[in-house]
């Protein structure tokens, strides 16, 4: 009987520390197009993926890639989502914004100079494969 309540109690606080300690989660946001809706639904996602998670205890970690048209996202004097982006990035530490280097070395040769990114972007090789690699690192994707 003694036995029976040591291993009872035992699996209570090992199932509390599991549970206590959430779970993290990974999400994957792209963004291709230079619109404004679908820029504010990217971030909207990544809001509302942010507090349900918080709600449950839970963790979680975001990467919006931005690409094509998309990287306008990201370009300042451009972006008619730059305030946000600049807000969210105060507020949620685990959002990141990786800015496709493809798009953005082409954008640049266009226009003959190099274009200016948000201090929030981090420029990655190729936004078609940071969104493959997010994947087969087991992130989520999301495409709003």
């Amino acid at each position: 009987m003694k036995n029976i309540i040591m291993t009872t109690a035992l699996a209570l606080t090992l199932g509390t520390a599991a549970f206590a300690e959430g779970k993290t989660h990974y999400v994957a946001i792209h963004v291709n197009q230079n619109d404004p809706q679908v820029m504010n639904m990217a971030l909207n996602n990544a809001m509302n993926v942010d507090s349900y998670y918080s709600a449950q205890g839970d963790e979680v970690v975001i990467e919006m890639v931005a690409y094509g048209p998309g990287l306008n996202m990201l370009i300042p004097g451009k972006s008619p989502v730059a305030d946000r982006i600049s807000t969210m990035s105060l507020e949620l530490d685990n959002l990141r914004f990786a800015a496709c280097g493809n798009t953005h070395r082409k954008m640049s040769e266009k226009a003959g100079k190099d274009i200016a990114l948000m201090d929030e972007a981090e420029i990655v090789p190729s936004g078609v494969v940071r969104l493959i690699e997010l994947q087969e690192d087991g992130y989520a994707y999301v495409r709003p």
